[in-house]
């Protein structure tokens, strides 16, 4: 099947614009384009294309005057980077800074007012429709839909006669106060919500009082086939990590509270204090707005690496978690994480607290590779961590239970033919009624 006879989904990332989400980890446009994939949104793109659908990126970034056509090289998609519109530039400087100008005309307003503002105006509509016309979309799909960006598609969506679904990956907080009378409206005229964690389901039907029949149970996807383990002895030599070292892992966004990297490292050090002399090392790798508090709570501490970098090359961070024994998750906020799945796939036990998405990965606890310990408790995740190394035969069983966990459920065949049912059934069902469908499945 050729691309121009293929179903195509328009894929829309988080925050008003590119420079929002990755700019702070040092990640460019170029970049962005050429080299990253991994996370829930390539995952996304590679599931999709395995089932047949083609999809499109459309991304909005300050840096560009007119829309932009790219390839995003690793996954072959097309790529859009569509400027913000002028109102938007007019609002996000007059909430930053003192009225100048043309923003005097806003002057009366108010900087409050102006930030709540923003984010509605962020999406360049027409911009976009024209993109959705041109790619001839029949889908949208948004990442979060506790945002303005997914209100606003709803709102083109129906425009336009196209279902609009948003996936959960954490956002479950509002920004703007125009979000209270209006999230509930898009919410219930959307074709359905993609949330993969029971506790997040719950919260929306409840808030919400969205209809269980809307909230479709779909997990992130991961190609298991790139993601898979490769020779520790090699991968330890490359990276000078002691042959005889037991090893954990973490990596992700740098963000102390958020990730909880307080207690993975307090958990270590208690793991190191009670197996003295025993060669022992954890392995922090990633970027982010608490880096140097990062670095500065773990500079000098034995035992402990800290790699600061937000690392696009995946062959590279396979390589490098292959070369642990254990992955180490201390999250107290995420949506549904996806580290701890590339760890699994790569035949990592996982040793996590029970949050942020953990109990729908662990499902089966140790049958499904890992085991749960209680919410920010150091003490507990500290234990089960120095188990976990101490006995080699249960963390190989372990290891190899991750790994079957994700062909099983994270897979992009297993995934990519649970989305393309969803996606194109809502599409069929649009078409045939004239107007976009509450989603029944």
């Amino acid at each position: 099947m050729d691309d121009a006879s293929k179903p195509t989904i328009a894929l829309l990332p988080w925050g008003d614009v590119y420079e929002d989400w990755l700019e702070p980890l040092g990640v460019s446009l170029e970049a962005f384009r050429d080299e990253m994939r991994g996370s829930w949104m390539f995952g996304y793109v590679d599931a999709l294309q395995s089932a047949g659908v083609r999809v499109v990126l459309v991304c909005v970034s300050a840096g560009v005057d007119r829309p932009v056509r790219w390839t995003h090289r690793p996954t072959g998609a097309p790529m859009y980077v569509l400027p913000p519109p002028p109102l938007w530039r007019l609002a996000r400087r007059g909430a930053a800074h003192e009225p100048r100008g043309a923003l005097r005309k806003l002057q009366r307003i108010g900087p409050r007012l102006l930030w709540h503002v923003s984010p509605y105006v962020g999406t360049p509509l027409r911009a976009l429709a024209q993109t959705l016309r041109r790619e001839r979309c029949d889908a949208i799909l948004c990442q979060e839909y506790e945002t303005a960006r997914f209100d606003a598609c709803v709102l083109l969506g129906r425009m336009l006669r196209l279902p609009v679904f948003a996936t959960y990956q954490g956002g479950d907080y509002q920004v703007s106060r125009l979000e209270r009378p209006v999230r509930p409206l898009t919410i219930r005229r959307s074709a359905g919500l993609i949330v993969a964690t029971r506790s997040e389901a719950e919260r929306v039907t409840g808030r919400y009082r969205v209809p269980t029949e809307k909230i479709a149970r779909v997990f992130n996807p991961l190609d298991a086939d790139l993601w898979r383990a490769t020779d520790q002895a090699e991968a330890r030599a490359k990276l000078g990590i002691d042959p005889e070292a037991a090893v954990a892992i973490w990596h992700g966004q740098i963000q102390l509270e958020r990730k909880g990297l307080d207690i993975i490292v307090e958990a270590w050090e208690r793991v190191s204090r009670v197996r003295p002399g025993r060669k022992l090392e954890l392995v922090l790798i990633g970027d982010g707005q608490d880096a140097n508090e990062l670095y500065r709570r773990v500079r000098g501490k034995p035992g402990i690496r800290f790699v600061r970098q937000w690392m696009l090359d995946w062959t590279a961070l396979r390589e490098i978690l292959s070369a642990a024994d254990v992955y180490v998750f201390a999250s107290r906020h995420e949506g549904f994480p996806v580290a701890p799945v590339e760890a699994m796939a790569c035949s990592l036990p996982v040793v996590a607290t029970g949050g942020a998405g953990i109990p729908d990965i662990l499902e089966s606890g140790e049958s499904s590779g890992g085991v749960v310990t209680p919410v920010e408790d150091a003490v507990a995740l500290a234990d089960a961590l120095g188990r976990v190394l101490d006995d080699s035969a249960w963390r190989k069983e372990l290891g190899a239970n991750a790994r079957r966990r994700v062909e099983e459920a994270f897979s992009l065949p297993v995934v990519g033919k649970e989305l393309r049912e969803l996606l194109m059934g809502a599409v069929e069902r649009t078409r045939d009624a004239g107007a976009p469908p509450e989603m029944s499945r």
